[in-house]
C-alpha cells in the first residue's frame, strides 16, 4: 500500500511538514482559562476541520500542553499558537516548536 506522502506527490501535492508543541501552562490556569475557554475551543475546532491540527491537549495536572500540527513551518505553527487566546492572555506561558518525523 503507497504511503500518504507517496499519494500527494503523485497528485503533484507536497506534504505538509508536522510539528510537536511542547508549552507551559501559567499558575492556576484551571481558573484563569474559564473565560477565554469558548474561544480557545472553537478555534482549534476550526484548525483540526481544515486539517491543520492533528492533536492538542494538557498533560494531566495542566502543568504543559502538548499537540501535533501540519504545517508549510515551525514559523507558520507558531503564529497560530501566538495569535490564540490562550498566549494572548497568558494562559500559556512557553510554546517550543519542534520538527517531527513519525516513524509509525
Amino acid at each position: 500500500m503507497p504511503s500518504f506522502a507517496s499519494v500527494l506527490y503523485q497528485q503533484g501535492k507536497q506534504p505538509m511538514a508536522r510539528f510537536v508543541l511542547w508549552g507551559l501552562y501559567c499558575e492556576d490556569a484551571l481558573e484563569k482559562r474559564v473565560p477565554f475557554r469558548d474561544e480557545h475551543l472553537a478555534r482549534l475546532q476550526r484548525l483540526k476541520d481544515d486539517g491543520t491540527l492533528i492533536t492538542l491537549g494538557p498533560t494531566e495536572g495542566s502543568t504543559h500542553v502538548f499537540g501535533v500540527f501540519e504545517s508549510e513551518s515551525e514559523s507558520s505553527v507558531r503564529a497560530l499558537l501566538e495569535a490564540d487566546v490562550y498566549w494572548r492572555e497568558g494562559i500559556w506561558t512557553r510554546l517550543d516548536i519542534y520538527s517531527w518525523i513519525q516513524a509509525f
